[in-house]
């Protein structure tokens, strides 16, 4: 079990993010020895969770009890620290935080009101583009079929909850578009260009203290596979109007971009988490990982934008075995 000194911390949602366990492992210092707890639906089915110290089964994050499962595995380990790391628990998570809290465990996640813009894609755009961040023009499903050609063709389209790479899709006309969606949508030009991620680090005082963009050289399932930091002063200049826009957003962000040939760069979503290719960004040097563990011990922090430009993450696969 932990030792006194010891900080544990839950992955919630561990499911493959065995890099990110691995972070956290290496991220006390002098502030203590990390300890990562991992929780999934199924805990032995899980890569992040056998990578943790310890493993917990939760229910679906949607499921009442989740929240209560939860504080027990806070309460039954002393938790300190919480870190989400999918879009879908983010809300929940958010409005339990005080509880959490009282069970004495922080809850790395922004407040309620960042939460509802940001899983929201077409809030995020709409408030986005009030604060002079560039943005694709963006419509309604309603929107579109009352004046077709407002976008051009063909548009893409995606839901307005959607969540990795769900529902996603190319029309070449009016008449491709289904009858009705499942759900709603919302529906922009076809953006063309390199495409960026980059991963942000807002302290608890809610100064932006690093700004990591990475060029999306090959994705797999939405992910990044293969890419490369570059400090770029435009996508910098992006993210300073994410912060003001978001004013109350804390801890780690990530943005996508797609450096379109004619409009230039434009933001396409935002995550108020880790995102999935945060390992890169830690390898050169932006140890968000230590910084958020800096702060949950009242240290003073190290964070600083001296990353390294030019390093390059290769990914492969690896297997854990059990039994």
């Amino acid at each position: 079990m932990t030792d006194a000194d010891d900080i544990p911390v839950l992955i919630s949602s561990a499911g493959r993010r065995g890099a990110l366990v691995r972070s956290f492992q290496q991220a006390g210092g002098a502030s203590g020895r990390v300890v990562v707890h991992g929780c999934d639906m199924q805990p032995d089915l899980s890569s992040g969770c056998m990578l943790s110290d310890f493993a917990h089964q939760v229910p679906r994050c949607t499921d009442p009890g989740f929240i209560d499962r939860i504080e027990q595995i806070v309460r039954e380990n002393g938790i300190r620290m919480i870190v989400p790391t999918i879009d879908t628990e983010l809300a929940a998570y958010a409005a339990a935080a005080d509880r959490l809290a009282s069970a004495g465990a922080q809850v790395h996640v922004s407040p309620p009101e960042v939460i509802s813009v940001v899983r929201d894609k077409l809030s995020t755009m709409q408030t986005l583009s009030a604060a002079g961040v560039p943005v694709p023009e963006t419509c309604t499903e309603d929107e579109l079929r009352d004046a077709p050609t407002r976008l051009g063709w063909p548009v893409f389209g995606k839901p307005v909850g959607g969540s990795a790479s769900r529902g996603l899709g190319i029309y070449a006309n009016l008449q491709e578009l289904p009858a009705r969606f499942p759900e709603p949508m919302m529906f922009q030009p076809v953006l063309s260009g390199p495409e960026y991620t980059v991963n942000i680090f807002i302290d608890r005082k809610g100064s932006l203290r690093c700004v990591v963009p990475h060029l999306r050289i090959q994705t797999r399932a939405g992910e990044v596979e293969k890419g490369r930091t570059e400090r770029r002063a435009d996508l910098r200049k992006i993210a300073e109007g994410i912060h003001r826009a978001l004013p109350s957003a804390r801890g780690v962000l990530c943005f996508q971009v797609i450096d379109d040939a004619d409009r230039g760069p434009q933001v396409i979503e935002i995550n108020a988490r880790f995102g999935g290719g945060y390992p890169l960004a830690h390898h050169a040097g932006a140890r968000f990982a230590d910084w958020l563990v800096q702060e949950l011990g009242g240290k003073a922090s190290d964070a600083n934008d001296a990353w390294r430009e030019g390093v390059t993450m290769l990914r492969y696969d690896d297997a854990v075995f059990t039994g």
